[in-house]
């Protein structure tokens, strides 16, 4: 029960910009797998260059979230590896708590790690048969999808006002994640003519992921505003604005290229990475904001 209490947060955690941005890097991490295993399987092989840059980013954003978890526990930051093993006189072993929502996400991120770790390597020797990748990443972006809507879910099984309020936050995370993920594999890629053809792609599946994000938000707000804890986001309005600027750029972009392509492609190639530049810092920026709006209007 004690385990449950802590988990469940009894109190608000007050959560400082350390889980903010573990937030923020997980859904990096878990969309940027996922949407470079979808290029992969995409079927043209012009896509394995964003492919390779995706699992790329997703390597080193993986390796910060456990640095910005650790530099949560403050004094007792080295007690970390408490979390997968079991210190208990008598009872040493793994720590794994299948009915614990924390602890189910540790094991999570340290076994996505190993894909990401290894995606990424072969990314830079391309030494595993092609083949063998693909299923190594369809397995890998398995666990990248949970750790992208992990922290979501983390948040609805609390018993905090707004955050178990709704039943949102697990898929808005993770439409979010992967909407922040392909605006920044677009904003890297943007100067790669080997990987540019795949920007079009990048930006069009960015505004599906927008539109899930739009609906998902309007359900938390409609879902809260039933539980009768509206007033307590409201403060937060200018965050969820920028959440939405973003969302808005993205669909905005993503219409670009689709009449861009319509016409033949005749848009101007340094119109198009301006725009991107433009579009995915303010996308990146709305999804940190609503991160944020979210975790902090429950505490």
């Amino acid at each position: 029960m004690v385990y449950l209490a802590a988990e469940h947060f009894a109190s608000p955690p007050q959560w400082t910009w350390y889980i903010l941005f573990y937030f923020f890097f997980a859904g990096i991490a878990g969309g940027s797998y996922v949407l470079g295993t979808l290029l992969r399987l995409s079927g043209d092989p012009r896509d394995e260059a964003a492919a390779r840059i995706a699992f790329y980013v997703a390597f080193p954003a993986t390796v910060i979230c456990p640095l910005l978890l650790t530099a949560d526990l403050g004094a007792s930051w080295w007690k970390f590896w408490h979390m997968l093993v079991d210190v208990t006189p008598g009872d040493t072993g793994l720590n794994f708590k299948y009915w614990s929502p924390m602890s189910v996400g540790a094991w999570a991120l340290l076994v996505f790690g190993f894909f990401a770790t290894v995606s990424a390597l072969d990314s830079w020797l391309r030494v595993v048969p092609m083949l063998l990748n693909r299923l190594f990443n369809i397995v890998g972006s398995v666990f990248g999808l949970f750790i992208a809507s992990y922290t979501g879910v983390l948040l609805s099984v609390s018993n905090q006002p707004v955050w178990s309020d709704t039943w949102a936050l697990g898929g808005l995370f993770l439409a979010s994640g992967l909407s922040g993920s392909a605006a920044l594999i677009a904003l890297l890629i943007r100067n790669r003519p080997e990987a540019s053809i795949s920007l079009g792609r990048l930006h069009q599946a960015d505004g599906y992921f927008s539109v899930l994000e739009l609906a998902l938000i309007i359900v938390f707000f409609i879902t809260i505003a039933v539980a009768g804890v509206l007033s307590r986001v409201l403060p937060w309005l200018p965050l969820w604005a920028i959440a939405v600027a973003g969302i808005a750029g993205s669909l905005v972009e993503a219409r670009g290229h689709t009449r861009m392509q319509a016409a033949g492609g005749s848009a101007t190639v340094a119109g198009v990475r301006l725009d991107t530049v433009v579009v995915s810092l303010l996308v990146l920026l709305g999804v940190l904001a609503m991160r944020a709006a979210v975790i902090f209007s429950a505490q």
